[in-house]
């Protein structure tokens, strides 16, 4: 038998093994709903979701949040509220909230911060901040270059909504990061047996839970919102927490295979970690585990020039979404939108028709029959 030619060069484009299609190739995700349909579509959730919560490298949270308020002023039909509460039984953390003028409890949008390589802010990107003047102006000019000069938590606080944003771990008041640190963070915590991704996870959980206590809140109607990394966020807390009965999610979704393409932003490692939980896409792809939320209303949107997601990726996510909630008799639950013309942005237009389709599922109570109880997602305490 003749031996393979030899291998040279061993690395090509800088990051990549010369071999990575091949790897690309062996991953046949088996956990994926498509593959497993013998287990039955909640026997199915249960089996993927616990592989994706061991992969966490987190363990499951009881602290509680003992949350205290900070300071409150009015707004324009809300109420401006900031927040400290244990995050996790290591971080006790600051967070900004909205709550709406009137009786409640009103539905609520947990917002989902992006990566953007910027850490001076991070919930200051959702909700302008009315407790810095220096945190306001760098937050103005984010919300100019990527939300049309808006603030997407100020916008859903007057549409009714109750809103709540925290920093990840390394953003705003949590911050201390700098881009090139990134990839020794999260190495640090794989040496600690942790994960710094399984921790993001983990923490969105439980803002998400930490929403469901507040009296402001209508439980069964709590959104997740986010935009680039924190569309990803947004999914993947639908997936973990069955505290989130709908999503809205820009700007971040494709396949594995989509993604690792040469050129792709991912290749560069430092954000990546954010988001990497090693071994997982050995049995799952990136919209299996956004499937974890199904049949719950979920909308996807994303520019169709967007340089961070190729076209054909994101394609062939939603077309492997679709067929997840059309096997559920859902598929009236997912909305998939791509804007010609546009890059990784989330504009006015986009938001108005994301914020449209959120208000037509979660202003009035929701039917129990979608939320995450029912559709066999275990509801957890933390």
């Amino acid at each position: 038998m003749e031996s393979p030619a030899f291998e040279s060069p061993g690395v090509v484009g800088g990051n990549l093994p010369v071999f990575f299609e091949g790897l690309k190739s062996e991953l046949t995700y088996p956990l994926a709903w498509a593959n497993s349909r013998h287990l039955g579509f909640r026997g199915w959730q249960r089996r993927a979701r616990a592989h994706v919560e061991e992969l966490l490298w987190q363990p499951a949270e009881r602290t509680g949040f003992a949350m205290r308020t900070l300071d409150e002023q009015p707004g324009p039909g809300f109420r401006r509220r900031l927040i400290e509460f244990d995050l996790t039984r290591h971080s006790r953390v600051r967070a900004a909230m909205l709550i709406p003028d009137g009786p409640g409890p009103h539905p609520a949008a947990l917002l989902l911060h992006d990566h953007g390589a910027r850490f001076d802010i991070g919930k200051e990107k959702l909700i302008e901040p009315w407790y810095d003047e220096t945190r306001r102006l760098s937050a103005q000019g984010w919300a100019d270059k990527y939300f049309s000069g808006r603030f997407p938590g100020d916008v859903l606080a007057a549409r009714g909504y109750t809103v709540l944003a925290v920093d990840a771990l390394g953003w705003g008041d949590r911050g201390g990061l700098t881009y090139e640190n990134q990839q020794a963070l999260a190495s640090n915590f794989f040496n600690l047996g942790s994960s710094l991704a399984g921790l993001m996870a983990r923490e969105d959980t439980r803002a998400a839970a930490l929403l469901a206590t507040l009296p402001e809140v209508d439980p069964h109607r709590i959104a997740a919102v986010g935009f680039s990394m924190g569309g990803y966020r947004a999914w993947q807390v639908a997936a973990l927490s069955g505290h989130i009965a709908a999503t809205v999610s820009a700007c971040w979704m494709t396949t594995l295979a989509g993604m690792m393409v040469p050129g792709n932003n991912t290749l560069r490692g430092q954000s990546a970690f954010y988001m990497l939980h090693p071994g997982l896409y050995r049995r799952l792809d990136i919209p299996d585990v956004a499937s974890l939320a199904a049949p719950r209303p979920m909308y996807l949107t994303d520019g169709a020039d967007d340089p961070l997601f190729p076209a054909a990726g994101v394609a062939e996510a939603y077309e492997k979404l679709r067929a997840v909630w059309t096997s559920q008799r859902a598929g009236d639950r997912l909305a998939t939108r791509t804007w010609p013309g546009l890059g990784h942005i989330f504009t006015e237009p986009m938001q108005e028709a994301a914020f449209a389709w959120l208000d037509a599922r979660l202003r009035e109570p929701s039917d129990p029959g979608i939320s995450g109880r029912s559709a066999g997602v275990q509801t957890a305490t933390e």
